[in-house]
This record gives C-alpha cells, sequence and structure tokens, in this order.
C-alpha cells in the first residue's frame, strides 16, 4: 500500500470526517449523518460462486473504508451502506471498478440471508428456497463515494457509459447505467457546508496548481490559523506542500506557517545569488593572479570554500 492510500484510509476513516464528507455530497452540507452512528464494517468483500466445473470460485476485493449508517431524517430512521475509496491518482475504469464493489456487498447480503434461512428453515415456497430470499427479505442501500484527491482536473468517466464506444440508442434503454458518486476538489464551488477541516484540505487542493491563489485562500479563510495536525500532514502530502509542523504541535497556524516558508525560499534565493557571484568574483580574481587569502577576504568566504569553487 502507498504512503497515500495509507494516510487517505486514516485520514477520513475518522467519523466526523466521514459524516462530513458524506452530507456534503449526500445531503448538501446538511448535518444528517452523525458521527456517533457510523459503524465500522469488514473491508473485505467476499463472494462465492458456482463455477463451470463445479468448483467453487471465491471473489475478493478489500474497499478502502466501508461503514454502517444509521440515518434519522424526515421523521423515519433509515440504515445505508457507505463506502469511500480514495483516488490520488484518475482511475480511468471507477465505474467498473465502484460497480463491483456494490454488486459484491449486495451478493453477501443475499448469500447471508440465504444462509439463515436454511439454518432456520423458514422459507415458504419452493422459489423462495431455491432464491435463498423471500418476497419480505430487504436489501440495504449500498453508496460508494469516490474522493479524488489529485490537483488535476477530473477527466475520467462519471458512469459506465461514457465507457462505452458508438451503441444503438435503440438499445440504451435496455443496457443499465452505473453513475459514481464523485467529489474532485476542483469542482467544489461552495466549501462553507463542510463542518471539519476537510475543508481546508479540499481548498488547497482546489489551488495547489496556483500559488497565488493559494496565497490568496490562505489569507481570506481564517481557518487556515487552527487547523489540526493530520489535516496539514495530509495536505503535505496530496497537494505537495512543504509545511513545516512542529512535532509538539497538535494545531498548526498555516497562515504563518506558508508565509514563515515564503520567507524562507526568499532568504534561501537571496543566499544562492550571494554565493553565485561570490565564485563568479572569485573566478576572475584568481585568473588575475590573486592569492586564495585574496580572494576569500574578497567575496567574504572562508579560504576552504574558495579552494573547492576553483578546483571544481
Amino acid at each position: 500500500m502507498s504512503a497515500k492510500d495509507s494516510m487517505a484510509k486514516e485520514y477520513f476513516a475518522d467519523n466526523a470526517r466521514f459524516a462530513d464528507l458524506c452530507n456534503n455530497i449526500l445531503y448538501g452540507g446538511r448535518e444528517v449523518i452523525l458521527p456517533e452512528n457510523l459503524k465500522e464494517r469488514d473491508t473485505t468483500e467476499v463472494l462465492t460462486a458456482l463455477g463451470l466445473d463445479k468448483k467453487t470460485i471465491a471473489m475478493q476485493k478489500m474497499r478502502d473504508i466501508f461503514k454502517n449508517a444509521s440515518i434519522k431524517y424526515t421523521g423515519k430512521s433509515y440504515v445505508v451502506l457507505i463506502g469511500v475509496e480514495n483516488q490520488s491518482d484518475i482511475h480511468y475504469a471507477i465505474p467498473v471498478k465502484n460497480m463491483f464493489y456494490d454488486v459484491m456487498a449486495y451478493g453477501n447480503q443475499v448469500k447471508e440471508t440465504a444462509k439463515k434461512h436454511r439454518k432456520e428453515k423458514d422459507t415458504a415456497t419452493s422459489d423462495e428456497f431455491l432464491s435463498g430470499f423471500t418476497k419480505e427479505d430487504k436489501l440495504i442501500p449500498v453508496i460508494t463515494i469516490t474522493v479524488y484527491l489529485g490537483t488535476k482536473e477530473w477527466d475520467g468517466p462519471r458512469r459506465l457509459s461514457d465507457m462505452f464506444g458508438d451503441v444503438d440508442e435503440e438499445l440504451l434503454p435496455f443496457i443499465p447505467d452505473y453513475r459514481i458518486n464523485l467529489l474532485a476538489p476542483r469542482e467544489i464551488t461552495d466549501f462553507t457546508g463542510f463542518r471539519t477541516s476537510i475543508r481546508q484540505l479540499f481548498e488547497v487542493l482546489q489551488n495547489a496548481y496556483d500559488k497565488e491563489k493559494m496565497q490568496e485562500v490562505l489569507q481570506n479563510d481564517e481557518k487556515f490559523s487552527n487547523v489540526d495536525r493530520e489535516t496539514v500532514e495530509a495536505i503535505n502530502l496530496f497537494a505537495g506542500t512543504n509545511i513545516d509542523i512542529d512535532e509538539k504541535e497538535e494545531v498548526i497556524d498555516m497562515c504563518k506557517a506558508w508565509e514563515d516558508q515564503k520567507n524562507e525560499g526568499r532568504e534561501l534565493g537571496r543566499e544562492e545569488g550571494r554565493i553565485r557571484q561570490a565564485k563568479v568574483t572569485a573566478l576572475k580574481l584568481q585568473k588575475k593572479g590573486h592569492s586564495i587569502e585574496d580572494i576569500a577576504e574578497c567575496v567574504d568566504f572562508d579560504e576552504e570554500t574558495v579552494k573547492k569553487w576553483l578546483v571544481s
């Protein structure tokens, strides 16, 4: 597992961030899914089937994050299974990948229901017995969310039909389609619905390609003055920034850290320029026959450093 995959799984597995993410995609930012109503599920999906040779075939897939969500909304209670798949790069077959996860999750529900009926021997008809599923049995809906953590614009498919070539239009109504639920930072137009620091992560990812825009975001959003350590680490990894993190601090002022980094860059640039100019001057003085001692004094560097310049 890559560092980015590991970081993304750990970061979004946090219930507060997971709920914030889901609420923004599924409910427009309204606080409907609560952190305390989320429960971890096994991320391993295993589905067995009988092959042509009558041998059992087992298929196994590992999701990034998978949780059971109990939702109380509009006076009713619901249960839904929500998976999050993190993508640091664009995946050009993501509809098939996510659809397979969802099919396996539904298949496992049917399998577990059939196992329960066989144990209790409570199917009423031969049809129910063969199905392993009765007319009264219900599936729990499965939702998969794709979180794109890259800085480029998403140009991959958003539904299964985007991956088709030319298709007879008369056939389209008979071909099931599958749409992905995509969160791409470059496409977010309103960050106010986010209630956790994933807002700062997505804002930085949206503007990481333009340093001037990044500067503007950091200066105009006071929330960047109080960012938790895990989010700053995620920003550094996914956006390619190098914000300094004090090992003793759990909360970082990103505005100040960014400004300090810029100032350090300016100082470094000035120092590099001074060294380049000193090397040029040293070579000129050497050609004129000046001693190492005189050259070192003139360019204000020690004799050993000047010797290395003139030898190289």
